[in-house]
């Protein structure tokens, strides 16, 4: 269920974003939706560049908290950039998801996770 989750939200939610909110553009707003998975090139700067127990949420340059404002900042921009900003953030609210699926499974796999105090709030409110 994770991983069908997972990928759906990388790759078909993002089309069912574009047809409904970019119905004259579609097209170009998927593409870019799915220009944005780009963002995970900064897990090629941690070692190992993949661990399966790893919640990529302030943990990785582009998926950290300090990254977060400047994306929000897109939202407020022109096309392309707000479509950018909404891939961009909605990447992030994947992987997020991705994260509480781990910490749903596996409680002690996060432990060591920067972003710890917000899974463990989250899971608190839908009850994990």
């Amino acid at each position: 269920m994770q991983t069908f989750t997972h990928y759906f939200l990388h790759f078909g939610f993002p089309l069912l974003i574009a047809l409904v909110f970019f119905r004259k553009e579609w097209k170009m707003a998927y593409l870019l939706f799915l220009a944005t998975m780009l963002i995970d090139l900064d897990h090629l700067l941690a070692t190992p560049v993949f661990a399966a127990n790893r919640c990529s949420i302030n943990f990785h340059p582009l998926h950290s908290y300090y990254a977060i404002p400047f994306y929000i900042i897109l939202l407020f921009l022109r096309k392309p950039f707000r479509i950018i900003g909404i891939g961009l953030l909605f990447h992030l609210l994947t992987d997020f998801i991705d994260c509480l699926f781990l910490y749903a499974s596996c409680k002690e796999c996060l432990a060591t996770s920067p972003a710890l105090d917000l899974i463990e709030t989250v899971a608190s409110w839908i009850h994990i």
